[in-house]
């Protein structure tokens, strides 16, 4: 058969760039420059991101942010006002959901009530006309691995959440998607049902070695499921990383307070020839990491986790590092632990917690000493941006 000769066009060019790269790092999705405006909002902005085969990637971040556009964008329940989207190297930024090779489960499971377990679990292959008995056979396979063989008869009224939540994710699998979407498929589980729902999740992600993204504006839920973690708000991804760097090195003052409880204390720069910033309450300035290149008098926040800090009481030994005097304001038992609330000045007050079994006897209206390790502490400039020594 004759064909004509043509030049490759810049889509041609593209796609086999990204057949490359792809193929290279085992990267099954990407994003490139993704934006996505309604009229003069803008939920997504110029976000690029790639997810490699097997892991289980969470965007995490406020109500709000851009994550779950993100997400719909991505499954193609969005068109994209700019950027592109690439599957296992191809571009399908113009191709209907059903041609992207991903499955989404959604915030509300959307089981049909009048199908049991087995059926709802069957039905996308129903659906691409596989004969009965391979849909039965896939299903009860499926339904071994989350443990309700012996519910495949009943319908979703008589499971609870969590089983129909696992009757919602199997339905995503059989069709053996190369990406599931989640978009905060646990927010309406209680706290307890929703912690064990995240184990049995990445048991699943796992076991079958599946491509997930997963939504969740639950810091907690990211940080047990995910292998790692885009940080978003304002429509950007902000950081991206393992859990524990995400936590322990973030980049911005929005990731350090976002991503669990912490102090932010303020203080202003006094001598920028030697990076020296006065702290708010502290006798001493203290140097900054780093060569921040700041001028005198620019604002800088140290922030102070919780459990970085230490408490004293009057006259205790002097254990190092940078210290405060301040009040307890309040005593908080929280069942195995105590918080304490320790104002250090008129406009200042900060906490820590302490487990019950190392609590110490102080009572409100009682004047301690804070302690911390200057290398502890976490510094960041005017900007939000983070200051630390890049060696």
């Amino acid at each position: 058969m004759a064909t004509s000769k043509t030049q490759p066009t810049d889509d041609d060019h593209r796609s086999t760039t990204a057949q490359s790269k792809d193929s290279e790092a085992e990267v099954v999705l990407r994003t490139e420059g993704l934006t996505k405006r309604y009229g003069d909002t803008l939920a997504v902005d110029d976000t690029s991101v790639a997810v490699e085969n097997g892991e289980l990637l969470c965007f995490l971040g406020p109500s709000g942010c851009g994550k779950s556009t993100l997400l719909r964008s991505i499954a193609g329940l969005e068109t994209p006002t700019a950027g592109e989207i690439y599957i296992n190297g191809k571009n399908v930024t113009e191709d209907p959901p059903y041609d992207r090779d991903c499955a989404m489960v959604f915030q509300e499971w959307a089981l049909f009530p009048q199908k049991t377990v087995l059926e709802n679990i069957t039905f996308g292959l129903k659906v691409n006309d596989f004969d009965k008995s391979e849909r039965v056979e896939k299903a009860e396979e499926l339904l071994e691995m989350i443990e309700l063989f012996d519910h495949r008869d009943k319908y979703p009224a008589e499971l609870s959440g969590g089983q129909q939540q696992r009757v919602a994710l199997a339905r995503s699998l059989i069709v053996n998607p190369g990406i599931l979407l989640l978009d905060e498929p646990l927010s309406s589980l209680d706290k307890r049902l929703r912690e064990q729902m995240q184990i049995e999740l990445k048991r699943i992600q796992e076991e079958f070695d599946q491509t997930m993204i997963h939504v969740t504006h639950d810091q907690e839920e990211a940080f047990t499921i995910a292998d790692r973690i885009a940080v978003v708000n304002d429509g950007s991804i902000v950081q991206i990383g393992t859990p524990d760097t995400v936590y322990k090195d973030p980049n911005t003052r929005f990731v350090e307070e976002f991503l669990g409880e912490t102090n932010v204390l303020s203080g202003s720069v006094t001598d920028p020839e030697a990076n020296r910033v006065q702290i708010e309450s502290l006798a001493e300035s203290v140097a900054l990491p780093g060569d921040p290149d700041l001028e005198t008098k620019e604002t800088v926040s140290v922030s102070l986790r919780p459990d970085r800090l230490r408490l004293q009481l009057e006259g205790g030994p002097n254990l190092g590092g940078n210290e405060t005097v301040g009040t307890v304001t309040d005593v908080i038992y929280q069942g195995g632990k105590i918080r304490y609330y320790v104002r250090i000045d008129e406009e200042t007050e900060v906490f820590l917690s302490r487990p019950e079994k190392h609590a110490l006897d102080v009572e409100a209206g009682q004047q301690v000493t804070l302690r911390w390790d200057p290398e502890e502490a976490l510094y960041f400039g005017p900007t939000g941006n983070r200051i630390k020594d890049e060696q």
